[in-house]
């Protein structure tokens, strides 16, 4: 639980301990005002610098990074009371700055100057040109992966970037800052800023682009502001992510895909699989081996051990009791986990699978980011894809499958922007490789993230008309 007193101090849990360890002021108004506009004054030689130019300043800022890496990881594993994922987080920065900068070589080159077919006085010419000031809003889930995810892209671009991370999760802003501040070509279009969702909200007033991840009740708000302000926003909103199993699926297969979907970093994942629909006639052999493989998971009591770290945010840890106190007075049934662990202070789950669910149940509507498997099996094809789309989101999905054909064909009916085939939770390893991507429903608003378009969205395009003779136009008055 976050505490904020009136002097605005906000004091922050430890997930790992429960206890709060860790107190920090936002950002306060006019000091965000003087950052937005320092790196408006940063970004206007940050574009001259050219694409190689800011590669070259990326590059410097890994070596920086590795610096202080023992500092970051430090806050991190704070912030999340996880180790596997962190380290995951901390590496996929260099990972990104070195695959968005081959990216963008092909997306950001000007193209060549080109007569036009039907009007030969005339030459085009169309500029890339960058938004000059890029606000991000991250979550707490993946609190520097979610950061620097459309950051870097960004900065690539030729944009400058102000992000703010979630108050939840804010221990690694200042070290990861410090290594930032080292590379003063970057400190100067590169800031993170700390707060609430009041900072956040002032931030969107600031910048000429908004991009958001976060819940769907607090999207419609980044939306309408941007909209008020008549400025582009790319939002990630929830997840209720559904996997079908149909009869032909290898079942372990199956079973091993969806539990790593479901439950890796405790189910804090947007592309967490939430709800399982299998064919009656292995689901019963399907739950039985998916409650063996999940008592098999252990809870990392003691960092470096064990798969799951603690829940990170208490108030989660309410809506997850919540959705299984519903399922349960409706007559479901827990197969293995279904309690909420307090070892001291803090907050704990096992892998939790429950049957006899349907869609009364809170639990196979709304998103709970928890490592929860409710099972519910159908009778055909048909009822599986109106079961899975039967929801109000539509970011990812997964089909098991021994047929690739089938599994293709019942991939296509599903309103989801990504589709899994016999596996789950695997979007966000191809980021920077997929095609274009787009959340269905009320799982985001704007263009992809993925492959080109993730970079692309960054940059106006500006076409400019030369005229190619000193001879009068045809279309100029006659007097």
């Amino acid at each position: 639980m976050l505490e904020v007193q009136e002097n605005q101090l906000i004091k922050v849990r430890n997930p790992r301990t429960g206890e709060i360890d860790y107190s920090f002021t936002p950002t306060p108004v006019d000091e965000l005002e003087m950052h937005c506009n320092r790196l408006r004054e940063g970004q206007v030689k940050w574009r001259k610098l050219g694409l190689q130019g800011r590669i070259e300043v990326l590059r410097k800022w890994e070596k920086s990074l590795q610096n202080y890496k023992d500092e970051i990881m430090e806050a991190l594993i704070s912030d999340t009371g996880r180790l596997n994922e962190s380290n995951r987080e901390f590496d996929n920065i260099s990972k990104w700055i070195g695959r968005w900068a081959t990216i963008a070589e092909d997306v950001i080159a000007p193209q060549a100057a080109k007569p036009s077919e039907y009007t030969p006085i005339l030459e085009m010419t169309q500029e890339n040109v960058p938004y000059e000031l890029v606000g991000v809003i991250s979550p707490w889930n993946f609190p520097m992966s979610l950061s620097a995810m459309d950051m870097i892209p960004a900065l690539l671009a030729g944009c400058a970037v102000i992000v703010k991370p979630s108050e939840v999760t804010p221990r690694f802003i200042e070290p990861i800052q410090k290594s930032i501040d080292a590379v003063p070509e970057l400190a100067s279009v590169l800031r993170y800023v700390t707060g609430a969702g009041d900072v956040g909200a002032q931030l969107i007033d600031e910048v000429d682009l908004i991009v958001f991840t976060g819940s769907e009740k607090t999207g419609r708000k980044v939306a309408a502001q941007a909209g008020q302000n008549l400025i582009p926003a790319f939002l990630e909103l929830g997840g209720k992510d559904p996997a079908i199993v149909l009869a032909s699926a290898d079942i372990d297969s199956a079973v091993n895909g969806i539990l790593f979907g479901s439950i890796c970093g405790v189910g804090h994942q947007c592309f967490s699989t939430e709800r399982i629909y299998v064919d009656e006639k292995i689901h019963d052999v399907f739950v039985k081996r998916l409650v063996e493989k999940a008592n098999k998971i252990e809870l990392a009591y003691k960092l470096g051990e064990g798969h799951l770290g603690p829940i990170i945010f208490d108030k989660q840890a309410s809506i997850i009791k919540d959705q299984l106190h519903d399922a349960i007075e409706k007559n479901a049934s827990v197969q293995c986990g279904g309690e909420i662990e307090e070892r001291g202070n803090s907050l704990w789950m096992r892998p939790t699978v429950i049957t006899n669910v349907n869609h009364s149940m809170s639990i196979m509507r709304d998103e709970t980011f928890g490592p929860v498997m409710p099972v519910m099996s159908f009778k055909s094809i048909e009822e599986a894809v109106r079961l899975a789309n039967d929801t109000l989101y539509g970011l990812s999905s997964s089909v098991f499958s021994g047929d690739e054909h089938e599994a293709y064909e019942v991939a296509q009916q599903l309103h989801a922007g990504g589709v899994s085939i016999n596996d789950a939770g695997v979007l966000p390893f191809v980021i920077t490789e997929a095609p274009e991507y787009s959340a269905f429903n009320c799982s985001g608003l704007g263009e992809s993230r993925f492959g080109q378009t993730g970079l692309r969205r960054f940059i106006r395009h500006q076409l400019i008309i030369k005229k190619n003779t000193n001879e009068e136009s045809p279309w100029w008055y006659q007097v």
